[in-house]
């Protein structure tokens, strides 16, 4: 897992519950990499994985809530370092057909050793689309999180259903339509 994803974590539990926290989940934590993370650098899935149930259990949060707003903080950074790949898509749905075909690739060639989850969509009408996550990682919670920002950011309105297809979360079917107001 990309060293940005510990970082921006960092940042966002820092900005909820001050810096303290951040220390605590370090401290108290065996991690391999010792909480050392840097942006560009790669880390086991188990210490993000670690540090979130941690996280969880200090605050009385649970995994999924944490790792969905984990997503919808997440997407702020996305869009402040990467506005390229936002101003290529007119609404929401171009966006996220996009995220497999054009964003994953182009992450790659920054990032040759990334571990990205893979997403396959389909138009099922002007207003519905299916997407369907897949991931060893299990983070759909998170992924949620990023789907729902991306429609604020287009200022589009949408109904988001989940179904997991696998009991362990790995593929996730989101049905999203949109709605207007």
């Amino acid at each position: 897992m990309k060293g940005i994803v510990f970082t921006e974590f960092f940042e966002m539990v820092e900005q909820a519950h001050g810096y303290e926290m951040v220390d605590n989940l370090i401290m108290d934590n065996d991690l391999p990499s010792g909480g050392a993370y840097t942006t560009i650098g790669t880390y086991d899935h188990s210490e993000m994985v670690t540090l979130v149930v941690d996280l969880g259990k200090k605050t009385d949060t649970s995994v999924p809530a944490l790792l969905h707003a984990f997503g919808k903080y997440l997407f702020g950074t996305f869009e402040k370092g990467y506005p390229m790949f936002f101003k290529a898509a007119d609404n929401a749905f171009d966006f996220l057909e996009s995220i497999e075909k054009y964003i994953h690739v182009e992450v790659k060639k920054l990032y040759p050793d990334a571990q990205l989850p893979s997403f396959s969509t389909k138009r099922i009408g002007d207003n519905k689309l299916e997407m369907i996550y897949y991931s060893d990682r299990s983070m759909a919670d998170f992924a949620l999180g990023l789907i729902e920002k991306t429609f604020d950011h287009y200022e589009e309105k949408a109904v988001i259903e989940r179904t997991d297809l696998v009991e362990n979360g790995s593929k996730v079917q989101f049905l999203i339509e949109k709605i207007s107001e």
